[in-house]
């Protein structure tokens, strides 16, 4: 499928972009904003922080903290593929949230979370992260800080061997999500061709307009080398 190939060339180039990264730049951004966290627990909400997206061995702690787990996982809400059968397909599952105005997350009680020492690897490096997005202006470049002066505090003295820590756990993270990525877009692929399956855009199309209206939908997520079948209903969460 041209879509499959045209996201491979993609993530490989970030991940050569990420390799070719110079690790003294992010030691610098890190030192200079000096960020500090205030027990504010804005990030662990939908309405500010979107969702949290889980590496394979994320879940995999998730799995054996909360035994009934489907009270803590669910679909990464954005979905990759559509088959002609109106089955999606998404690469991992992320943290779900309660039913809150805005999105608490599950393991958040009291503001404060109670799976702390084994939290998922992005939380532990927010609000840090080496990747590449649009601006506000569409240029396309590096992004290190996430939600920059709008929680936390700041001008805090982070030494070098601190800020280096700090770069390798958001080096970590955003080459597992790559790797997990480039993994799931050749499962679907195989699967795709073993069952004759096909990505059809309308069908795509058609179906997310029903899942935005408030329809279940049966989604394939990506874990651990397979593909695990759950059904999926959209969280309506408040963000003003």
């Amino acid at each position: 499928m041209k879509k499959i190939e045209s996201d491979l060339d993609y993530f490989n180039g970030e991940k050569s972009a990420l390799l070719d990264y110079p690790k003294e730049d992010f030691i610098d951004v890190i030192r200079e904003v000096g960020f500090e966290c205030d027990l504010c627990g804005k990030c662990c909400t939908r309405a500010f922080n979107d969702h949290v997206f889980l590496l394979d061995a994320d879940v995999r702690r998730i799995l054996e903290i909360d035994e009934n787990n489907k009270t803590a996982l669910m679909p990464s809400p954005y979905f990759d593929f559509c088959d002609q059968n109106g089955n999606f397909y998404v690469s991992g599952f992320c943290l779900k949230t309660k039913g809150d105005d805005v999105g608490t997350c599950h393991f958040l009680e009291n503001g404060r979370c109670r799976i702390y020492d084994k939290r998922p690897l992005i939380c532990r490096v927010y609000p840090y992260m080496i990747h590449r997005e649009f601006d506000d202006k569409g240029n396309y470049d590096w992004r290190q800080i996430s939600g920059l002066n709008e929680h936390g505090l700041y001008e805090a003295e982070i030494n070098t061997a601190e800020a280096s820590d700090i770069y390798d756990l958001a080096f970590q993270y955003e080459k597992e999500y790559i790797e997990q990525e480039q993994r799931f877009l050749k499962a679907v692929e195989t699967h795709f061709e073993k069952n004759k399956l096909k990505f059809v855009q309308r069908t795509y199309d058609l179906r997310m307009r029903e899942y935005e209206k408030g329809s279940e939908v049966t989604v394939f997520v990506y874990y651990d080398g397979k593909f695990t079948e759950r059904k999926a209903k959209i969280e309506s969460v408040k963000t003003d």
